[in-house]
């Protein structure tokens, strides 16, 4: 039979193993005007909280804009990567799948450098998401106790 504390160990994970499967939220960038030319994606971006597992959904026309995940470089320069395969679908979500910046423009004409469309946004880690494993003690080095006794 399962103790008093087992159970409540139990209880508790699962309730922070939904939280966390629940507490990821979808953004379409850009809300209602979606990924469009003049439109200010810092100001969309700035009162919100992008975590690890949340989403974010670039909606526009497709055949009209494009989006590409780009470096910091890239992104101040509004230049595509060489040979880099753009989102087209008109509906391309994008997982956040790690913290740190992000950066994403469009990459048809001049849309990125005259039209400002491109977004950069940092990316905090999930609260809720489990800790990682501790990493193993390391091991003692014996060489070096190996090579000192047996040494004249």
């Amino acid at each position: 039979m399962a103790s008093f504390k087992e159970i409540v160990y139990v209880g508790v994970t699962t309730i922070m193993l939904l939280v966390a499967s629940t507490s990821a939220v979808d953004y379409v960038v850009g809300d209602d005007s979606g990924w469009t030319i003049n439109f200010d994606y810092q100001a969309w971006a700035q009162d919100k909280s992008f975590r690890v597992g949340d989403r974010l959904v670039f909606t526009y026309p497709a055949g009209v804009h494009n989006v590409f995940k780009v470096n910091g470089a890239d992104f101040r320069q509004c230049t595509a990567p060489v040979g880099a395969v753009p989102l087209t679908s008109g509906n391309d979500v994008v997982a956040l799948e790690s913290r740190g910046k992000k950066w994403y423009l469009c990459g048809v004409a001049q849309h990125c450098a005259v039209g400002n469309q491109k977004l950069g946004i940092v990316v905090a880690p999930n609260p809720w998401s489990p800790l990682p494993s501790p990493s193993p003690a390391p091991s003692p080095l014996l060489s070096d106790d190996v090579s000192d006794q047996n040494q004249d």
